[in-house]
């Protein structure tokens, strides 16, 4: 197994059948030896920094059914909220006067927010925090639609594709298609956004292939940002009687991405944390230089219920943070963050700091 994690460090890259070796055969001292190069490997392209993010869950309406989640369309139980603008630019406010740099506006598919709405309310942010970040996570929209955020000043988008197996994708997402989300995400890097992509670990039907199939996927669209969470089985959802997914097989993803993908951004999610008390330090030792807090308000978090339990850290939990960071060495950097080489578009006002 050795041989086949210095070629993937040394080349980026490995085919098909030599993922699905090395994930079959993997032991302990592989995965400690794949973790600490994926560590140097983040060293060496960011240096000993996480970079946080400020993440505000809007709306927990979405007019999709995937079957893994627990805001989906017919979870009839789901106590449903949409902030207005100010409410949102309130919760922004608090994040900016803490030193937050980037903003994730996340939502479920909520059509409700017309282009029109999200276009002001982008417009708005650039107006008062000119160098701030806007990350989108909305989902699929239409080409339009995207070129219209864009050009109001969204900066990044992040849309996983949860799996890059077909058979999998169409299984648990009714009346959606894998094709389309792929449509969606190429069209994201070619209008310009840093782009994020990801999958799910531990979804029914995987198999080493189909971990491979995400990996190459990944490796195809060469995304900017890459987030891997495990499943965490929702009880009002279909999979609720699911296995969760495997920390060690999730940590295993983030540090083969890492390796992959050298200058990615790669977040230490959240379902990560909240199935390991030290899920972020193990994901940063894994390659992770990325972490997300809460700065939604307080009244509607526990409403946004992808899964059950789901730790969420508070914007005001910075020290908590940096201490965590601090046990494997590394630093809290308020900064925008970009992926490393990134060209920003300064004439839609973005400004690198």
């Amino acid at each position: 197994m050795k041989k086949l994690i210095d070629k993937l460090y040394k080349t980026n890259y490995l085919a098909k059948d030599e993922i699905v070796c090395l994930l079959d055969n993997i032991d302990e001292q592989g995965k400690e030896y794949l973790f600490s190069l994926a560590h140097d490997t983040l060293l060496r392209t960011y240096g000993n920094r996480i970079f946080i993010r400020g993440l505000l869950e809007f709306t927990n309406y979405c007019r999709n059914n995937c079957k893994y989640c627990g805001i989906r369309r017919d979870n009839k139980n789901v106590s449903r909220y949409r902030l207005n603008r100010e409410e949102i630019l309130t919760s922004l406010e608090e994040g900016a006067e803490l030193g937050y740099k980037t903003f994730v506006l996340q939502g479920g598919e909520d059509l409700y927010y017309t282009d029109k709405m999200l276009e002001e309310i982008i417009k708005e942010i650039k107006v008062r925090y000119p160098l701030a970040v806007v990350t989108l996570s909305i989902g699929e929209r239409s080409l339009e639609s995207y070129e219209k955020y864009y050009n109001a000043g969204a900066d990044r988008f992040l849309l996983r594709h949860e799996t890059a197996t077909p058979s999998i994708y169409h299984s648990l997402h009714p009346e959606m298609s894998f094709e389309n989300r792929k449509k969606c995400l190429f069209s994201l890097k070619r209008i310009g956004y840093q782009t994020g992509a990801g999958f799910l670990v531990g979804l029914p039907g995987e198999t080493s292939e189909t971990l491979a199939n995400n990996l190459l996927f990944l490796k195809e669209l060469d995304p900017e940002m890459v987030g891997i969470g495990p499943l965490i089985p929702h009880p009002e959802t279909p999979l609720k009687d699911e296995k969760i997914g495997s920390v060690e097989t999730t940590l295993i993803m983030l540090a083969m991405t890492r390796l992959l993908l050298p200058e990615a951004l790669i977040p230490a999610t959240t379902a990560l944390n909240t199935l390991c008390e030290e899920g972020i330090e193990r994901g940063i030792k894994a390659g992770a230089n990325v972490v997300m807090l809460n700065l939604s308000p307080v009244n509607v978090r526990k409403k946004y219920e992808i899964y059950r339990n789901k730790e969420s850290r508070d914007i005001h939990e910075l020290d908590i943070i940096k201490q965590k960071a601090a046990n494997v060495g590394f630093v809290v950097d308020m900064c925008r963050g970009d992926k490393l080489g990134f060209q920003i578009n300064n004439n839609r006002g973005s400004q690198n700091v």
